[in-house]
C-alpha cells in the first residue's frame, strides 16, 4: 500500500509532553466498527469490558539507554575525538548491543567510545567500549569493556531516558520521566521504549478490573528504538520492520487460549503485546509458548488470529502503528476517529491518551 495514505495533518499542540495525572485519569476513545465511537476515560474499562475478557500486558521494563559520550580515534599517532549519542536497542551479547548512533558518520569499525563523559550521571566514570561494526541507517554494534550485570549496572548509572523524537525534541528528558516512563507492573529490564498504553494502568485500576472478574495476564517484548524510525519507503512493501525480543510463556499461553475457549475476549494492552501475541498464535487461532524475536509488519488486510481488543495511545502520521490499528479496526475507521480524536482535544503519543479497539472483521454481542 502507499505509505501516504496513512498520512494526516496533527496540529503540534495535540502531542502530549507530561502524562495525565493520575494516570488512569487520561481519555479514552472506544472505537466499535458497528457502532461508531464513544468517549470515556481510561477508568471506564472497567465497564466497557466484562466478566471473562482477559488483559495481555508487556511487562517490559525500559532502561536508560540514550548514551552521550564521546568517539576517540588514533590516526597516525594522532587522537581525534568528537562528540556522540547512542540509543541502545537490543542487546545481541552479553557485553554487546546494537544501537543507533549520531552522528554515524563520523564512526566506523574499531573505533573507541566512553559515555557518561558528557554529563555528570556516573560522577565521573565512563562506560567504554569499541564500535565492532557498522550497518545502514546509522545502526553500530557496540562492543563494551564490561559484560553482564556490571554492564547493566553501569548504563543504569550513565544512561538517561530515552524520550521519544517527537518528546525529546521538545524538552529534555529529567528525574520525573524516569517514573512517568514505565508501567506500574514493569519487571523484564531490556525495552528501550515504553509500552505506553500500560502506562495508563494504577495499581488501583487493575484491583477494580478484578473485582469485575476481568484476567490480567502478562507476556514481554523488548521494544527497540526501532519503534520511533519514519517510514521512509513510498510503499509498505519497501519498509523494513526492526525485529524485537520477546517471550509467551506457556502457562500464560494455556490460560489465554482457556479464555477464548470459554468466549471471553482477549484484550492487548498495546501493540506490543498484540504483535507478539499475532507472531506466538497459529493459523487457527491458538496461542503457542514462544521465544524469540519478531518482525512482524501488520497493514491492511492482514489476517488477525487472536487478539479480539486493543487498547493503545494515539500515532504517529504515516507510522508502522498507524497502519496496524487501520488494519485491526479498518481504514476508514480509524481515519474518522483520528479526526474524531483531534477535533475533540485529544492527546497524542506516549504520554497521550488511550483508544480501545475492536477488531473490524468480529463482532462482539
Amino acid at each position: 500500500m502507499r505509505v501516504d495514505l496513512f498520512d494526516f495533518d496533527l496540529p503540534d499542540s495535540a502531542i502530549a509532553l507530561r502524562p495525565a495525572v493520575p494516570r488512569d485519569s487520561a481519555k479514552l476513545l472506544a472505537v466499535d466498527p458497528p457502532n461508531g465511537l464513544s468517549d470515556h476515560v481510561v477508568t471506564d474499562l472497567v465497564d466497557l469490558l466484562r466478566p471473562g475478557d482477559a488483559l495481555v500486558l508487556n511487562d517490559t521494563k525500559v532502561i536508560p539507554a540514550q548514551l552521550e559520550g564521546i568517539r576517540r580515534r588514533q590516526t597516525d599517532g594522532d587522537e581525534t575525538a568528537v562528540n556522540i549519542s547512542a540509543t541502545l536497542h537490543m542487546r545481541v551479547a552479553p557485553d554487546r548491543w546494537k544501537a543507533f548512533a549520531r552522528p554515524a558518520k563520523r564512526l566506523r569499525a574499531g573505533d573507541r567510545f566512553s559515555f557518561g563523559t558528557r554529563n555528570n550521571a556516573c560522577a565521573g566514570a565512563s562506560v567504554d567500549g569499541s564500535i565492532e561494526s557498522k550497518g545502514d541507517a546509522g545502526e553500530v554494534v557496540l562492543k563494551f569493556d564490561l559484560s553482564g550485570p556490571a554492564l547493566d549496572e553501569a548504563i543504569a548509572a550513565t544512561g538517561h531516558v530515552p524520550l521519544p523524537p517527537y518528546i525529546a525534541s521538545k524538552r529534555a528528558d529529567d528525574e520525573r520521566d524516569r517514573k512517568d516512563y514505565q508501567t506500574v507492573y514493569a519487571r523484564e529490564e531490556g525495552a528501550v521504549a515504553a509500552p505506553t498504553a500500560g502506562l495508563h494502568f494504577t495499581d488501583d485500576m487493575f484491583m477494580r478490573l478484578e473485582e469485575a472478574g476481568i484476567e490480567r495476564h502478562f507476556v514481554t517484548l523488548h521494544v527497540g528504538a526501532g519503534t520511533f524510525l519514519p517510514v521512509k519507503a513510498d510503499d509498505t512493501d519497501d519498509h523494513v520492520m526492526h525485529a524485537e525480543i520477546g517471550e509467551v510463556s506457556e502457562e500464560t499461553a494455556q490460560a489465554l487460549n482457556a479464555v477464548k475457549a470459554r468466549g471471553g475476549r482477549v484484550v492487548s494492552v498495546g501493540t506490543t503485546s498484540l504483535r507478539l501475541l499475532e507472531s506466538a498464535s497459529d493459523p487457527a487461532g491458538r496461542l503457542h509458548a514462544w521465544r524469540g524475536s519478531t518482525d512482524i509488519f501488520i497493514t491492511p488486510g492482514y489476517r488477525f488470529r487472536f487478539v479480539d481488543l486493543l487498547m493503545t495511545n494515539f500515532h504517529l502520521p504515516r507510522s508502522t502503528l498507524f497502519m496496524l490499528v487501520c488494519a485491526f479496526s479498518g481504514y476508514d475507521t480509524m481515519r474518522g476517529a483520528y479526526r474524531h480524536a483531534i477535533d475533540h482535544g485529544y492527546r497524542f503519543y506516549s504520554y497521550g491518551d488511550a483508544s480501545l479497539l475492536s477488531r473490524a472483521d468480529r463482532t462482539h454481542p
